[in-house]
């Protein structure tokens, strides 16, 4: 650890004394708390929500139009640091008249009274300020997933949350998916029971794999181009030089700003089973596997197990996540064949599909061998046992994962992955993350929220102090 990350300590134990009540300070809103709630008004039924979006390329993008095409909102704002950039202009073109910034704080500050929702499509790092504005301005919001990059901040989303009452929900649209309904059916009918092990993979082919592994420092520095706004897209990191490889998906790739496979995917292939069978966070983290492991982006093939201990009447539970083109799980004897699966959505313009197995999960009981997929897709029963079962009905979704959100906002449903629940399975992805940066195992007290065996990675469940400038979104 470098003498300079020594120094931090102060920050990371102020940060880390966090209590219950911990939220923004009103400093940080020009407001008092009070006046910020009051923005939190009731929406009719009959109402369009007014909706800013952060984050209007690519995958912010495909948001936004999902939310619009609901029928239930106005634009009313847009924003991004790259905004005229090639892949902004799909949405600016189709909202040509709605007001256009590159600073989220410059937006909240002209048009807050304006404003009843957010989206946040945005890297992972910045995921947090911009919520935490968004929250304490009384706005719902909608997070992309992984919810954040740490595990305070994670922490200090959900005690936000909670504080100012506002609508949450993650973006693991799987969520409000026929795998949602099926899985809380099964589970409820005792179909879905004993569960000790899972395996979760996802095998395709990442931006990382063709990088070189002995990489001794961040890319070179670049021009920065005329249409991003640097300093703001960097938010609370360190202050570094711009590089292409750090912007447009690329920082998925990073430990500094991404959190790999793992945050891409997780929330997709494990987010029912970490719902419905209660397992919170893990007591232990285990890097089984790490192949090309570097201090810079993710490996080039990661092993990880949690380790869940038992819950009420549910037995303890590993599960093993893998992600690389050279790692893919062992299959039990009947899996069958990995066909195409139509619920693995775009990347891009293609299809995402791995060469011998599709993104997934295998579930073993002490009964029944589960296979499944990713985002909405179904389970089945692996052999000739589910003959004999009784399926319950399983009830047809009501509401697409968006509309879902806007509908909760006008007080008609709840959402199904509020921060109470996207929360504890962002902090999970959190936990694996630091075991594949330090390649270490991790023992984790669930009660206390630390590390108790490395303290470096303790420290790292807060990270490093916010870059100048953006203090005040992690202040009690």
């Amino acid at each position: 650890m470098k003498k300079e990350e020594l120094s931090r300590r102060d920050f990371i134990k102020k940060v880390m004394t966090l209590s219950a009540a911990a939220a923004l300070p009103s400093c940080l809103i020009g407001k008092n708390i009070d006046d910020s709630l009051n923005a939190l008004k009731a929406i009719s039924p009959n109402e369009k929500i007014n909706l800013a979006c952060c984050g209007i390329g690519n995958r912010g993008g495909s948001i936004i139009n999902d939310l619009y095409n609901t029928g239930m909102v106005n634009i009313v704002a847009l924003c991004d640091t790259e905004i005229g950039a090639a892949h902004t202009l799909g949405i600016l073109n189709r909202f040509p008249k709605v007001p256009r910034f590159q600073d989220f704080r410059k937006m909240f500050d002209k048009m807050s009274n304006q404003i009843d929702a957010v989206c946040i499509g945005v890297p992972d790092h910045t995921h947090f300020p911009i919520t935490m504005l968004a929250m304490s301005l009384g706005k719902h919001v909608y997070v992309e997933k992984p919810l954040a990059r740490t595990f305070i901040e994670c922490e200090l989303m959900m005690q936000a949350a909670k504080k100012y009452g506002v609508v949450t929900q993650m973006g693991n649209q799987g969520h409000s998916e026929a795998n949602y309904f099926q899985f809380k059916a099964w589970k409820e009918a005792g179909i879905i029971k004993d569960v000790t092990a899972i395996t979760a993979h996802m095998n395709s082919a990442r931006r990382w794999h063709g990088w070189d592994v002995n990489m001794k420092d961040f890319p070179r520095a670049e021009t920065v181009p005329a249409t991003l706004d640097w300093d703001c897209w960097q938010g609370a990191r360190p202050q570094r030089s711009y590089n292409h490889d750090f912007i447009n998906g690329q920082w998925r790739c990073w430990y500094e700003y991404g959190m790999g496979a793992l945050g891409d995917w997780g929330a997709h292939i494990i987010d029912t089973a970490h719902e419905f069978l209660e397992l919170g966070l893990p007591y232990e983290v285990n890097p089984v596997k790490l192949s090309g492991h570097n201090s810079f982006f993710f490996p080039m093939s990661s092993t990880i197990c949690f380790r869940f201990p038992k819950r009420k009447n549910m037995p303890a539970l590993d599960i093993t996540w893998y992600d690389g083109i050279d790692n893919q799980p062992e299959l039990p004897e009947g899996y069958g064949v990995s066909e195409y699966n139509a619920d693995i959505p775009l990347v891009g313009n293609q299809k995402l599909q791995a060469s011998k197995l599709n993104p997934g999960k295998i579930i073993y009981s002490k009964e029944f061998t589960f296979k499944g997929g990713s985002h909405g897709s179904t389970l089945s029963i692996i052999g000739d046992k589910e003959k004999n079962i009784k399926y319950p009905e399983v009830p047809a979704s009501p509401s697409n994962h968006f509309e879902n959100f806007i509908r909760a906002c006008k007080g008609e449903e709840k959402t199904r992955s509020p921060f109470e629940v996207s929360g504890p399975l962002s902090q999970v992805f959190c936990l694996g993350v630091l075991a594949q940066r330090l390649n270490v195992p991790l023992k984790f007290d669930r009660e206390l929220k630390i590390i108790t065996n490395n303290k470096l990675a303790n420290e790292l469940l807060t990270g490093e102090p916010p870059r100048k400038g953006w203090e005040e979104f992690y202040k009690l």
